[in-house]
């Protein structure tokens, strides 16, 4: 099933006749300026397009710094920054994808070019009951509004020309936590609803997707349900499931066909309509970035675990919550960090020992990652590399990945390999492997790829696949023996043909490396090893050498 996201209309000429979703994703808040969380899962800016009365998406040209009201479709040029004034929380500025300011003068000429906030950049969002927004300047009280070309903010009163549709323009998976409760909410399977009882989002139950339809949204479960307002999951979104978005105090509140607002009641936070007619802190929410969750395997086969106490040792056999551990970025240093279901986190001790002790992040709970094909190397705080001793325990004591003897020489493998085929009968592995640790990422069953120019989907008139589109569908990513497969709903697999074009038609799998490169962004390389990127076309292709931004995906 195609979805389509809130960058996408219906009426578009490009998908006539599909229906919409859109669907907001990684971490994001209402106010520009959020705390991290304890849990850490990072909260974003909101960005968004604005669609006006006749359907069209509020534009920012790079030519002259024009705005108007043309385009059909979300795409880079029509999405939005809100940004909150630090003095005076009900005002806000619009930031286009140039970095300038929308802006209006006292005759009601709007301009974008500014960029820097000054008073004629100052707006009021004034709330609709059915969602939509009115923006007024605060300098000159006159209401921004008009179609195409003729945009102005010169009305002294509210008309459907000055109301604004908001449509989320962010990834399509994410978490959802209760403000009263401070806890994250979850499909049950076995209660048949959505819980919201989670101290920590874990597992593929607690992604849920945001989806539009008809200037509503609803809630989708990671099994395809939807969430009605009694609390039951229903397989037909209907009026039920449909929910009116409000931001109130920089969180989210989803107002139901009877005026009611969604809550958590109950011990288990079982979400479903209240009986509130406003907004309270029990109905409020935050969405927040899915955070990837991993199972890691040693070079003895054996997952790395933590159920022998503190220390981390590769013993198990088998793939628990005492295996799983969340692995989150730091945005600067690209460094990364292990969280367990408790909330503690791995950490470097003395004599290079690996414990999840620490319950606070410190350079010494930070990893450098090195990928090596199908592999990754970690490389701990004191410049050592972990591996995996005898019995299994995790200790960071090797100075190199690994060294190969050819002909009584040693010396250090080249990008990872071991060695090539050329001198396979000719030299010996002593080490390396036991520094190797093959990841799988485990709550992204269902994949979304946004690149930097759109979503991947199925191209309509042949077998290969677009990188810049507003649309998207969702594909499914197998784990193979630390390779990956990509599979669509069509049940073929993605595979690169001999023009270096990926394909997604393919009888059998092909494998890929997923490399998870930042925070919220994974690189995917082909067995030719190129990094598969978006061209200038929007053809998905396996040609990257480097890792640009063309080849990093959202997912």
């Amino acid at each position: 099933m195609r979805h389509i996201h809130p960058l996408k209309l219906a009426n578009s000429s490009m998908d006539a006749g599909r229906s919409v979703e859109m669907i907001p994703g990684r971490v994001w808040s209402f106010w520009n300026k959020v705390k991290m969380p304890s849990d850490g899962n990072h909260p974003l800016t909101l960005q968004f397009g604005l669609i006006n009365h006749e359907g069209r998406y509020l534009t920012a040209e790079m030519f002259g710094f024009k705005v108007n009201a043309s385009a059909p479709s979300m795409k880079k040029k029509q999405i939005w920054t809100l940004e909150q004034d630090t003095q005076d929380s009900r005002v806000v500025y619009l930031r286009s994808h140039l970095r300038r300011y929308l802006a209006s003068d006292k005759d009601g000429k709007v301009t974008c070019e500014t960029d820097g906030r000054h008073s004629d950049c100052r707006f009021l969002i004034v709330a609709q009951s059915d969602g939509r927004w009115a923006l007024q300047s605060e300098q000159h009280l006159r209401f921004f509004g008009g179609s195409r070309d003729y945009l102005s903010c010169f009305a002294q009163g509210i008309t459907d020309a000055e109301l604004w549709s908001v449509h989320l323009a962010l990834h399509p998976q994410a978490n959802l936590l209760s403000v009263a409760r401070k806890r994250y909410a979850h499909l049950s399977e076995e209660d048949g609803e959505i819980s919201v009882d989670m101290n920590i989002p874990w597992g593929v139950a607690s992604i849920l997707t945001l989806v539009y339809q008809n200037g509503k949204y609803c809630l989708k479960t990671c099994d395809s349900r939807f969430l009605s307002n009694d609390g039951k999951l229903v397989k037909q979104s209907d009026k039920t499931t449909t929910y009116t978005l409000e931001l109130k105090c920089g969180k989210l509140a989803f107002k139901d066909c009877e005026g009611k607002y969604l809550s958590p009641t109950g011990p288990t936070g079982t979400l479903r309509s209240g009986r509130c007619s406003k907004p309270g802190k029990d109905e409020l929410f935050d969405l927040e970035e899915s955070q990837p969750q991993v199972v890691l395997m040693a070079a003895n086969g054996k997952y790395v675990s933590m159920r022998q106490g503190v220390s981390l040792a590769a013993n198990q056999e088998d793939e628990t919550d005492m295996e799983t551990f969340q692995m989150e970025m730091d945005k600067e240093s690209r460094k990364c960090t292990f969280r367990t279901m408790q909330g503690n986190y791995w950490a470097l001790v003395a004599h290079g020992g690996i414990q999840r002790t620490a319950s606070q992040l410190s350079a010494n709970s930070m990893f450098a990652m090195e990928w090596l094909g199908h592999k990754l190397a970690l490389k701990a705080n004191n410049g050592k590399y972990i591996c995996t001793k005898k019995n299994g325990q995790l200790l960071a004591v090797s100075d190199s990945i690994g060294e190969i003897f050819f002909f009584g020489s040693k010396f250090p493998p080249t990008s990872g390999l071991r060695y090539t085929s050329l001198c396979k009968s000719r030299c010996r592995l002593l080490s390396g492997e036991d520094e190797q640790l093959s990841l799988k990422l485990i709550n992204r069953p269902m994949l979304i790829l946004r690149g930097e120019n759109g979503f991947v989907c199925h191209h309509k008139n042949s077998n290969t696949l677009d990188a810049s589109r507003s649309v998207y569908d969702i594909f499914s990513l197998q784990f193979s023996n630390g390779a990956y497969h990509i599979k669509g709903v069509n049940g073929r697999f993605w595979y690169v043909n001999s023009a270096g074009l990926v394909c997604s038609d393919g009888e059998a799998p092909e494998d890929f490396s997923v490399e998870l490169r930042e925070r919220g962004r994974l690189a995917i390389r082909s067995t030719n090893g190129r990094y598969l990127r978006g061209d200038q076309g929007g053809t998905l292709k396996a040609d990257g050498l480097s890792l640009s931004s063309s080849a990093l995906w959202e997912y």
